[in-house]
């Protein structure tokens, strides 16, 4: 069995179906005897150019070991499939399990807004404002 990237993209208007999608090609992988390495739902995203007059797009990536037969299952599912804008498969040396970037840069952001928003001032410009205050006294 042969690794691959899969990445698509869902129509925003049929974004309640993805989780319906997501369990139907998942599916179609473990009953043929493949895995599912990594399933990450990016929710929806603005596109960098409009595709079909449409200008957001809810992002999907998965990374999987499957057969053949059910890649072709699978490239014929997203091709008839209305809902499916585009997508892209890519074939992988290795089967690929941490966080892709884009998870990440969330997952950081998540972890930055966390604690306060206020924004901190260091000591040095404590420093700089106590001295400029004191020079506008005298």
């Amino acid at each position: 069995m042969r690794h691959y990237e899969i990445v698509f993209m869902v129509h925003p208007d049929q974004s309640e179906q993805v989780p319906a999608m997501i369990e139907r090609y998942t599916s179609v992988i473990t009953e043929d005897g493949g895995k599912v390495h990594r399933l990450e739902d990016w929710g929806r995203r603005h596109l960098a150019y409009p595709i079909n007059k449409i200008h957001k797009a809810h992002y999907v990536l998965m990374n999987v070991e499957c057969s053949q037969a059910a890649m072709d299952e699978l490239t014929h599912n997203f091709r008839f499939n209305d809902a499916i804008i585009r997508d892209l498969i890519l074939r992988r040396d290795e089967a690929v399990t941490d966080m892709s970037p884009m998870k990440a840069a969330e997952s950081r952001e998540d972890r930055r807004s966390g604690g306060d928003d206020r924004p901190r001032r260091s000591a040095d410009s404590d420093d700089r404002q106590s001295s400029a205050s004191q020079d506008e006294e005298e």
